[in-house]
């Protein structure tokens, strides 16, 4: 991210400078470069980068490294930007599970701590659960809570971002309305952002997977949600609730009453989520990979056995791809974005599913659309929650010069 001061006069200029030579710094390769080849990247006077560099190094964000001589001449200076100067937090919340992360200013994960949300939780024993890890992470990291430059938290259900609230979480009792930013920003004293999980999965590929002007994210565990980039921009819906494709019902005969929700669960969840996928396996698949889906209690079992043939699980799979590929043409047919990408825990199938799925969408949909697995697997979340939190750094760096 480049921040461009909107003010004019000297101070500004050399401000424009230092921020020109900080991100050329961290574009490099290790974070490091001569003082040369930033004024090629730079386009900037020696002098102009050299005094960049000094002014860089007194604000603490850079150092100079010392260089071998090689006899010709003056040595070569080279400059490193200082990621370890700062860090910042990112949480990704689950009715089952909290993955809390500390990272530093270029995004390397310090270190992280995934725990296990007792059954039943309700909002304020997972708040609580979350103040605890977080201590032990950044005690892990080396840094102080306290210390931290800005934390991001992402959970399932329905944000209301410009407050700084969840609005709807049916999978945690108690969630909705709970004050937790403002109990986390009392606490640490520094930017606290949330906002739904999926949401910031998206911003994750954005960032360290492939940059898509119109992109459907899709989230498959045992939730299912999305999230969409529209011409470049992240589209929430007029009350942040867009993409909540879990609670689509291709279920109920159109006369009935709809269901009512069953542990939080909408009904596409309850057809085609993770658990329901285990279920369906374990009620077709009899015999040892029956018994051996169910001791696992892991869908993974039957993709493994799809993948070396197996005929029963083969038509359990496709039973489940074309499931997922009804309910997803429902917003490919609406939005029509090109590209989608899949992640969450059931996407660790692999082509055994997804290619599946794809011939599935094939016979659904008016026009092709291409489908990846997402790369970022079960990190993706959490690695959005560090991007958007480093955004906040960024302009708490352009403030110390």
């Amino acid at each position: 991210m480049t921040i461009t001061p909107t003010a004019t006069g000297p101070h500004v200029l050399r401000r424009m400078n230092c921020l020109a030579v900080l991100d050329a710094l961290r574009s490099a390769d290790g974070m490091t470069a001569r003082v040369s080849a930033l004024v090629a990247t730079t386009r900037l006077s020696r002098p102009a980068v050299s005094r960049a560099l000094a002014a860089l190094a007194d604000a603490g964000v850079v150092e100079f490294l010392a260089t071998e001589d090689s006899g010709v001449g003056r040595p070569a200076q080279r400059a490193r930007f200082r990621a370890e100067c700062g860090h910042v937090a990112g949480i990704d919340i689950g009715p089952h599970k909290l993955l809390v992360t500390v990272a530093d200013l270029a995004g390397t994960v310090c270190a992280e701590r995934r725990v296990a949300t007792p059954p039943g939780a309700a909002g304020p024993q997972v708040a609580g659960l979350l103040r605890a890890t977080l201590t032990a992470v950044a005690a892990d990291a080396g840094v102080e809570p306290t210390a931290l430059w800005a934390v991001t938290v992402g959970t399932p259900g329905v944000v209301d971002t410009e407050r700084g609230e969840v609005v709807l979480a049916p999978s945690i009792p108690g969630w909705a309305g709970l004050p937790l930013l403002a109990e986390l920003r009392d606490w640490l004293r520094c930017p606290v952002f949330i906002d739904n999980d999926v949401n910031l999965a998206v911003a994750a590929e954005r960032w360290r997977g492939r940059a898509e002007d119109n992109l459907l994210y899709v989230h498959w565990g045992e939730r299912i949600g999305s999230g969409s980039i529209i011409d470049g921009k992240p589209y929430r819906g007029a009350s942040s609730a867009a993409g909540e494709l879990g609670f689509v019902d291709l279920d109920t005969p159109l006369d009935d009453e709809p269901p009512p929700l069953v542990e939080g669960l909408g009904p596409f969840e309850r057809l085609v989520g993770a658990r329901a996928i285990l279920e369906l396996a374990v009620e077709r698949c009899a015999g040892p990979l029956g018994d051996a889906i169910r001791a696992g209690g892991d869908v993974a079992v039957l993709f493994e056995a799809a993948a070396n043939g197996d005929e029963r699980a083969v038509a359990v799979v496709r039973t489940v791809a074309r499931r997922f590929a009804r309910g997803l043409a429902t917003h490919l047919l609406a939005f029509d974005p090109g590209r989608v990408v899949v992640g969450g825990g059931v996407s660790g199938a692999g082509d055994v599913l997804f290619d599946a799925v794809r011939a599935e969408l094939a016979r659904m949909l008016l026009v092709p659309v291409e489908l990846r697995i997402s790369g970022l697997r079960g990190q993706g979340v959490v690695l959005g929650a560090i991007r958007v939190a480093l955004d906040t750094a960024e302009r708490r760096l352009a403030d110390m010069l």
